[in-house]
This record gives C-alpha cells, structure tokens and sequence, in this order.
C-alpha cells in the first residue's frame, strides 16, 4: 500500500510462463505494447507530426545549448539519441522529446559558478555530461527504490513562480546577443544583469537589435495566431526554423556589411561522439556534477511526467510515472556517454506533436531521423546562423512559462499557496536559480508541516428539523446546540500536532463558556469530538484523548467522541483507552450522541455513569 499503491505485478498473476515473458518485456520496453497493433494508416499521421516537432527541435536544441553554456552542436545531438531511447522505454504517444529551457539553465548557472565555459571549455563539457549521467541516475534510481513521491514536494505553487522567476532571467539573459553585447556578465541575477546591460551600452548595435527584435516579434505573433486558432499550430511550430533560415540568408547575403552581427561558425559534421571517457566519476568536480545533476534531474523529471500526462489526458489514456521515470533517467545516462545534456519531455514540442496528430512515439523516431540527416549532411548550412536569432527563440519559447493567470487564481484561492509563488519568483530573481529552487521546496516543505501540526478544527451546529451538523462558520443555517460544544478534528492526530489539539480543544472550551455567559445560555455539560475526518492516530494521540477526558471531569465536563474511522476505532480498543469512556463515551454519528445523551440528562438528571438503565440501555443499542 505505501511503496507500491500501483500493485505493478498484478497482471502476472494466474498466468502462463510464456505469457509472463511477454508480459515482462512490455512492461520493462512498453514498445513491445503498441508495436505489435502498429499499422501503416498510423504512420502517415507519425511523419507528419515528426517532421514538425522537428522543425522546432533543431533551431531549439541549438538554441537551448547555449543557453547552458555548452557548443550548439551538442544541442542537435540532444535531439538525436534521447528521443529514440524514449520511443523503446517511454509510455507517453505524444511526449516530444528533447533539451529544455529550465533544465539548460539550471545546468548552465550552476556549473558557470565553478568552472567558467569560456577559460575551461573541455572540463566545462565533461562536467555537463557528468552531471547529465548522474540525472538520469538519479531519476531511474528513484524508479527502483519507489521514491517517486519526492518529486511532489515541488508543488504547483512553488512551480509557477520557479518556472516564472526562471523564464525572466532567461529572457534577461538573451539581451546580451539582442543587443549585441560582448562583454557580458556571467551571473544570473536581476540586479547584475541589467546592471551590464546598461553598463555596456557602447557596445550595442543597431544591426543586431533590429534584427533580433523583429524576428522576436515574428515569432511571437504566430504564437498568438496559434493560441487563437488550434489549427493553425504549424504556423508557431514552423517560425523558430523559418527565422533561422531567413536570419541565415540575410548575415550571408550582406556578410560585407553586417560586421557587427556575430554567428555561429563552423559546426562538425557527423553522428555523436562518444563521450562516456569524459565522464567524472572521482576528483574535486564529483561533488558539483553530483548536485547539478540531482536539481536538473528533478525539475527535467517533473517537467517530463506532468507533461506526458496533461496530454494523456486529453486522449484518456494512462502515463505511467514510474516507466517514465526508468525511461527519462536511461535515456539522460545514455545521452551523457553519446555527448548529450540533460533532455526530458517539453510542453512546447508535445504540443506542436499533439497537434499534429502523433499517433505513437513513432513521431520521436521520425523526429530523431530528421536530425539525423541534419547532423550528416546539413551542417554547413548552419554556418552563417546569427547568435541573435538563437537569443529570439529562447524568448519566444521561455515566455510562455510566465503564467500570470495561475498566480492570480492563486491569490484568489489560497493565500499560502501564492506566499510560496512569490517566494520562489523573487528568490529566482534576486539570489540564484538554485537557491530559488531550493527557496521553493522550502517554502512547500514548510506548508506541509504547517498543516500538519495546525490542523483545523471548527465548532459545529445542528441544521434546524434534521440530524445534520455542519460548521458554524460556513453554514448560516446551523445553530448550536444548548448545553453542547461539538468539535470537528479535520486531520490525522498524532505526535506533531496533539500539544496543538489539546491547546486548541481549551481554547474553544473557554470561548464558549465566554458565549454562553455573554448570551445567557445554558451552562456546558458536554463536549462532543466529531472524528469523521481523523484518518489516523497514533499512541501520542491516544494520550491526548485520555488527558483531555481527565481534564474535562475535574470541570464536570463529559468527552464525547463520535464516528471514529475503522483504523482509529481498532487503536482505541488495542490501548484499552475505551474503557474509561464507558459505554456513554462513544457513538457512530453526532445526532445519536445529542440525542441519547440529551434523553439520559432528561431521566437523570444527575446523570450517574453507574445507573443500570443507562447500562441496559447502551447494551441494547450496542
């Protein structure tokens, strides 16, 4: 139930061995599910959808290289080996795959802290390929040893401001090639990089702002068209290459008078190198490629999984976490010995592949082929590419990860919901991209504890002429009940949070003694514990139960507890706590525990716990 709530094995159950076999390589190759059922109809719909994501993956694969400090060709071979080790491994039809902005940044601003990209390029590579080994590591590990959960304590809140803060340092951080700036600093937070931004304003050049920022406006403006009309999704797909290629054209054409707009340059020719010898596994760098890996591998991992399910979503079909997380950590350990960098699931190549109407992970294969023959023979091509135009894709394609309408339906719903957002937003900005990160699981670490010691606990009331009772607070409706205080405990009970309980439980107790006497009531007699909601306590929470039963009879006060749950109900009766209840001391439901008491206080009103009526009567309704 806690380490494998999925019950992976059960389809082995009652089966042949030959049966198990296949069943064992589907479910360790999940290709081997939909391969067998594959039909040429379906491939037509696979090429077309390839072919597109691959038209966005190239200009972004070199785009997103830079953007972590590594050559641009390293990026194209990012989009080559991964996406056809996802295809074999991955459980998602329509998953595009390849680098990301936040993974790519996160690697760049972590290892540029340490080691410059610039003065020491081959170790700045072998660190990057280090650290790409350990993410996928990390994620396949987390497979293995079911720890999937530890991805969750980045919750959606703390991912809108993350992704946010992230999106507008990267955004800052293309100014230095829209500008045209040489001289650039190399850290990432707000305040440096306007700073150089302002402080280099020699070096700005005319030819290259209006360059980069036109063809920003291009893209942006069929992302818009594409947001309007979902049938035009090739219209956004195809502008990052067709700006590119028009981009190309423009530098070598007027390469005579275009001196100020720097380009890529040579790019090598040929299939991925292997690169499994410049992996570090000792020295002085381990320690560093170690903890990028682990932060990249997270994020890359949580980024891949919520967006292979957003779209199985909408063609109801099942992602499943685990197979992705052995399918995205092998294709990040076989990347690194194959010269790539850390490559998950992107929302904006899944959407474009969504769109298109990607049948199966063929797509990736047809995608993975595309590049493929770009890296054999089309490499030249790619010579006269501007920088800027690299700095524009980043833009247009980070942009859309400030999402604004989720902050402020944040603000709206959940204050410490949108407290968290900010603090990761703001710690992005203004200390580090790591240490934001770390600021948000902080942030949701915390939120997690606050709940867990302060949970919530309400008067209830009876709604007029029926046996239901609801909060006081909520309900205008429900009215309280003379000589009754009826207490609902929303949360588990146990260790961390019963101090609270037994402090909160008096405080309520004083309150409506304040009431009472305020409003002329009838004096307190009973207070009821309404359990419904107490999933589970523990022999800390047995205590509270039993102290706050002795506190109550030296004030002439009787505890009541109603409707404790299965489990709850299995503890109290282990501990032998029941016994001191007494037969009145527990009931299935608030109504039966108002009623019968309230008919006891009437025929005694003394109320003696040893009267044999009372017994018989608790007997017969046992």
């Amino acid at each position: 139930e806690i380490f494998f709530p999925d019950d992976p094995l059960y389809r082995f159950k009652n089966q042949t061995w030959r049966k198990k076999l296949l069943l064992g390589l589907q479910f360790l190759f999940p290709i081997f599910q939909w391969a067998p059922e594959y039909r040429l109809k379906l491939l037509r719909s696979d090429i077309i959808s390839g072919l597109t994501i691959a038209s966005l993956a190239i200009p972004q694969g070199i785009s997103y290289a830079k953007l972590a400090n590594l050559p641009p060709i390293v990026g194209l071979y990012s989009s080559f080996v991964p996406p056809l080790i996802y295809a074999i491994l991955g459980s998602s039809s329509h998953l595009g795959v390849g680098p990301v902005s936040i993974a790519s940044l996160i690697m760049g601003s972590m290892l540029s802290e340490t080691v410059s990209p610039r003065d020491e390029p081959i170790r700045y590579l072998k660190l990057a390929f280090t650290a790409t080994f350990f993410a996928g590591l990390f994620q396949a590990s987390l497979d293995l040893l079911r720890l999937g959960f530890v991805i969750d304590f980045l919750s959606k809140a703390t991912l809108v401001g993350f992704m946010s803060g992230a999106a507008v340092i990267v955004s800052l951080q293309q100014l230095k090639g829209l500008l045209g700036i040489s001289h650039f600093t190399s850290k990432m937070q707000f305040i440096p990089v306007m700073s150089s931004v302002f402080k280099h304003r020699d070096e700005w050049s005319w030819q290259t702002i209006v360059m980069g920022f036109g063809f920003l406006v291009f893209m942006l403006t069929t992302r818009h068209i594409s947001m309007k009309r979902a049938k035009l999704f090739w219209v956004s797909a195809a502008a990052p290459l067709t700006s590119v290629i028009l981009s190309t054209l423009l530098v070598f054409c007027l390469r005579s008078k275009t001196h100020n707009i720097s380009f890529i340059g040579h790019l090598p020719k040929g299939l991925n190198p292997p690169s499994a010898n410049m992996l570090y596994f000792s020295g002085p760098d381990l320690e560093l490629a170690i903890k990028t890996g682990i932060v990249t591998g997270i994020l890359a991992l949580t980024e891949g999984i919520s967006v292979g399910r957003t779209f199985a979503a909408l063609k109801n079909y099942q992602v499943d976490g685990n197979k992705e997380m052995m399918a995205i950590g092998f294709m990040n350990m076989a990347g690194s010995c194959s010269s790539c960098f850390v490559t998950t699931g992107s929302f904006s190549r899944s959407a474009v592949n969504y769109n298109a109407g990607a049948q199966t992970a063929v797509s990736n294969i047809v995608m993975a082929t595309a590049v493929l023959v770009t890296l054999l023979f089309l490499m030249p091509l790619f010579y006269y590419t501007p920088n800027v135009i690299l700095g524009a894709i980043i833009i247009s394609a980070v942009i859309g990860l400030i999402d604004y309408q989720a902050a402020y339906c944040l603000w709206k719903v959940d204050k410490l919901d949108f407290l968290a957002c900010l603090c990761s937003f703001f710690g992005v900005i203004f200390i580090s991209v790591p240490l934001g990160l770390g600021i948000a699981v902080g942030v949701s670490v915390f939120k997690i504890l606050l709940h867990v010691t302060r949970p919530n606990s309400s008067i209830m009331g009876n709604i007029k002429g029926t046996q239901i009772y609801h909060s006081l607070s909520r309900y205008k409706e429900a009215s309280r009940v003379p000589s009754f205080l009826i207490l609902a405990i929303e949360s588990p009970i146990y260790f961390a949070n019963s101090t609270y309980l037994q402090e909160r439980v008096l405080r309520w107790i004083r309150e409506e003694d304040e009431w009472i006497k305020a409003n002329n009531g009838s004096p307190l007699k009973c207070i009821i514990l309404d359990m419904t909601a107490v999933t589970a306590i523990d022999t800390s929470g047995i205590d509270l139960l039993c102290e706050l039963r002795k506190m109550l009879e030296k004030r002439s006060l009787k505890l009541v507890l109603t409707n404790p749950v299965g489990s709850v109900m299995e503890k109290l009766h282990q501990s032998k706590m029941l016994d001191s209840f007494g037969l009145n001391g527990i009931y299935l439901a608030v109504g039966e525990a108002v009623a019968d008491i309230s008919a006891l206080w009437k025929s005694q009103p003394d109320f003696p716990e040893d009267c044999n009526e009372t017994r018989q009567c608790k007997e017969t309704r046992r």
